[in-house]
């Protein structure tokens, strides 16, 4: 053979190599794998650059504030490139839950609590907390419970004993029907001691969206008790406008550190207003973990760290086995006070 020809021979053979290589580079490049998206060609997660964030409230409330605080800490420490907050708000945030019980993206997380727990039984939504995938539990907030300045109510088992005696005439207020506050107020009377059975009869709890307009409703003398979140009674407490009987958790508010539990008052009952995340149900194990992780991730940074302290939450991070033991347990407990105070049966 020629020196011409095995030159000729040896370019075609370098020739079929390199188009073997760029074919089978393409082909990696088509199926995503290192293309730095949220997920690649063979259906494990990659790396989570964008969180969609819902609050299943309307702008201004507790939700939406946890939504937005989600937001800042996952992007201003650059775990994910955005996490914008979309708000879907309605019944108690069982119109959220619909929402997210369509999604087919695992990248998107909407906060839920303690509210949607209840609000899940009383609205007898068709989609519910257990048919989606929890990711964590955030934080809590005790609830308080105030009454105007002038009120002669002095303690907690002072509103229990006249409820007990003059039923309906008293007018608690607080949250939505079913939520958080009005299952502290029946089980604040069923601890207290009154018959679980005259519950229902007794109770006269006028349901709100918020503490704002309870708030209006203790200041204007259309209700004698007020129950909700300390953030949203804490100012009024402190200018002397409502007086605080009680908080609901086992150690003394941040925020009203002054103001005795339940527990101090003889009442056996420790009760939180709870927040944290679902994704959406059906996910992998894998995809899951991913959104366990970058949440864990987010919990441990700065920017998060300094949003509860600013908000004056309790952290109360949770993941995994312990957190779906809480999920059934809590709404187990849920079930029971609903049916107890008969808005469930």
């Amino acid at each position: 053979m020629t020196d011409d020809a095995q030159t000729t021979r040896l370019r075609r053979t370098l020739l079929i190599g390199a188009v073997g290589l760029t074919a089978v580079a393409l082909a990696a490049c088509s199926s995503g794998a290192g293309t730095g998206g949220n997920g690649d060609g063979d259906g494990a997660p990659g790396a989570i650059t964008t969180l969609d964030v819902i609050a299943p409230a309307d702008p201004g409330g507790g939700w939406d504030q946890t939504a937005r605080a989600v937001s800042a800490a996952l992007t201003g420490d650059g775990l994910v490139d955005s996490a914008p907050v979309t708000n879907i708000g309605g019944a108690g945030g069982t119109v959220g839950l619909a929402s997210l019980a369509t999604e087919t993206d695992y990248t998107t997380l909407m906060v839920t609590g303690s509210v949607m727990v209840g609000a899940v039984e009383t609205n007898a939504s068709e989609n519910r907390i257990e048919d989606m995938t929890p990711i964590a539990r955030l934080t809590e907030e005790p609830l308080v419970i105030v009454v105007p300045a002038s009120s002669e109510f002095e303690s907690v088992q002072d509103v229990v004993d006249a409820i007990e005696e003059d039923g309906p005439q008293v007018t608690v207020t607080g949250g939505s029907a079913g939520g958080i506050d009005h299952i502290l107020a029946g089980q604040l009377l069923i601890e207290g001691g009154m018959d679980s059975a005259d519950v229902p009869t007794s109770l006269n709890y006028i349901a709100n969206s918020g503490g704002g307009e309870a708030l209006t409703m203790l200041l204007g003398g259309t209700a004698m008790v007020g129950i909700s979140g300390v953030g949203e009674f804490a100012e009024s407490v402190e200018s002397g406008d409502l007086r605080a009987l009680a908080v609901s958790s086992e150690e003394p508010a941040i925020a009203l550190p002054d103001v005795p539990t339940l527990q101090d008052e003889g009442i056996d009952l420790s009760i939180t207003n709870w927040r944290g995340l679902l994704a959406p149900g059906g996910i992998s194990d894998e995809e899951r973990q991913a959104l366990v992780d970058v949440v864990t991730e987010m919990h441990e940074s700065g920017a998060w760290t300094e949003a509860v302290e600013t908000n004056g939450w309790t952290d109360a991070f949770l993941t995994g086995d312990e957190l779906q033991t809480f999920l059934e347990e809590d709404i187990a407990r849920t079930q029971e006070t609903l049916s107890t105070i008969g808005l469930t049966s």
